[in-house]
């Protein structure tokens, strides 16, 4: 299984974007990454400098979001949703992309899958991943 350090996410995501920027030729999952940097510009100035991407560091307890974490779930998310993994991810997927833009149907996507992490890290067991199934059918049924 990959396992990628911090950094080596931080600078993948930087490639990427630079590539995309630069019209260079993305491949495999940069292709994704690119996409779904351009739709975060609130990120761009911080993918444009990869060794300051890789310095900074982003504190939940003074409510900040780490960028890198927001475009890697977005990442999981698309890989998810494609292989339909965990299975029933895609229908419930599919069924709030039916009421509201895709990309705001991705952050619900993206708030459930990090509930979920966050319950898996806390009870020191592995993620239910058809517990984040339910918690997606159930916002989408409910919007």
């Amino acid at each position: 299984m990959f396992n990628p350090s911090r950094e080596q996410v931080r600078r993948f995501f930087c490639d990427a974007w630079k590539k995309h920027l630069e019209r260079l030729p993305l491949a495999g999952a940069e292709v994704t990454a690119a996409d779904i940097a351009a739709r975060h510009p609130e990120y761009h100035a911080l993918l444009a400098d990869a060794n300051a991407a890789v310095a900074q560091e982003w504190m939940p307890e003074g409510g900040q979001m780490n960028p890198f974490l927001h475009l890697s779930l977005h990442l999981a998310i698309h890989e998810q949703v494609s292989i339909d993994q965990p299975h029933g991810i895609r229908a419930a997927f599919e069924r709030l992309r039916q009421r509201m833009d895709p990309h705001d149907a991705e952050h619900v996507l993206l708030e459930c899958l990090g509930e979920t992490i966050w319950q898996a890290q806390r009870n020191g067991g592995p993620m239910d991943a058809a517990a984040y199934v339910d918690a997606v059918q159930r916002k989408a049924s409910l919007i």
